[in-house]
């Protein structure tokens, strides 16, 4: 695998249904991995590529294509494309898991299917489950050309505030693990008259007393991004840090 650069960021997304969490990782740097929990991928329009991790080896990168998708229906797949990713050479600059959420529902469903959960149960759930995010998280610190992992979850209003849709105590660490946790949201963007004119996306990852979020990326993308671009906010990102250390 090649050497890491310093180049690499860790996202968090959380956002209501249908408001373009999906559209919104597809902007990630290709080639794309992207592991697809809720089958929303279909409808992404991108050059696809399909992978079984189980039944087939890891794909390279030969042009024909720019977003490979594992359709996750067990959990085994998830383990299977984390070995290929780590002890296999590949090609991959990003991975998106879409959602987290979804596919700790599929860690529950392969650790007791449709039993009731006992304490015990819940404990294993929530290890196995922060153990697995932290470990796609660090493929951005571990040599290999990973630079970006983007990570999708349902979002839920608690105590008055959105956060990411996680059972457990997952749901209050995640944000901490990432470089950004942004809420992805739907708003009327205005003319010169102050009129609505259509609606847009933004990503709310400054702090906020409504929604969970916030960055370590030191402001450069500001507190709001309007119709964000993951490929596009990771050049502006690191053109800033390479502009103050050449001042």
């Amino acid at each position: 695998m090649t050497s890491k650069t310093l180049e690499t960021v860790s996202i968090l997304v959380h956002a209501a249904a249908k408001v373009g969490k999906s559209t919104l990782s597809s902007t990630a740097p290709v080639p794309l991995l992207v592991l697809d929990a809720e089958g929303g991928w279909k409808f992404i329009k991108a050059r696809k590529k399909q992978w079984d991790p189980m039944t087939e080896g890891i794909p390279r990168y030969d042009g024909t294509w720019d977003v490979c998708v594992v359709t996750i229906t067990q959990w085994a797949q998830v383990d299977r494309v984390y070995q290929f990713l780590t002890q296999r050479e590949h090609d991959f600059v990003s991975v998106a898991i879409d959602s987290i959420t979804e596919i700790q529902r599929r860690l529950k469903q392969n650790l007791k299917g449709t039993d009731s959960m006992q304490i015990q149960d819940w404990g294993q759930l929530l290890t196995k489950m922060d153990s697995t995010i932290r470990a796609f998280r660090d493929l951005t610190l571990l040599p290999g050309p990973v630079r970006c992992v983007v990570m999708i979850a349902e979002t839920r209003e608690d105590k008055g505030k959105w956060r990411p849709y996680m059972q457990g105590q997952i749901g209050v660490s995640l944000p901490y693990l990432v470089d950004i946790c942004g809420y992805l949201y739907v708003a009327p963007k205005l003319d010169e008259n102050g009129q609505p004119t259509q609606n847009v996306r933004k990503l709310w990852i400054g702090p906020h007393p409504q929604f969970e979020s916030g960055e370590r990326v030191q402001g450069v993308l500001g507190q709001e991004v309007e119709e964000p671009n993951i490929d596009a906010m990771m050049k502006k990102i690191f053109a800033n840090i390479k502009m103050e250390e050449n001042e």
